[in-house]
């Protein structure tokens, strides 16, 4: 069984809380302290998630 590391970090479980998502019928994985670049700059996972690139950052109006 392969450890399950966050997709940006590379940190494990056993290291850091990780959080389980899905993404085109895939399962990753990705930690607390990374999850904000998932919401706000997603292209900077750009060659971890496929077609990740895509994904426009979350508009807030504040």
């Amino acid at each position: 069984m392969t450890e399950k590391t966050c997709l940006n970090c590379d940190r494990a479980a056993d290291l850091i809380p990780l959080i389980s998502l899905e993404y085109r019928g895939e399962t990753y994985a990705i930690c607390p302290q990374c999850f904000p670049v998932l919401i706000h700059k997603p292209q900077n996972l750009a060659g971890k998630l496929p077609g990740i690139e895509n994904i426009s950052p979350a508009d807030h109006q504040h």
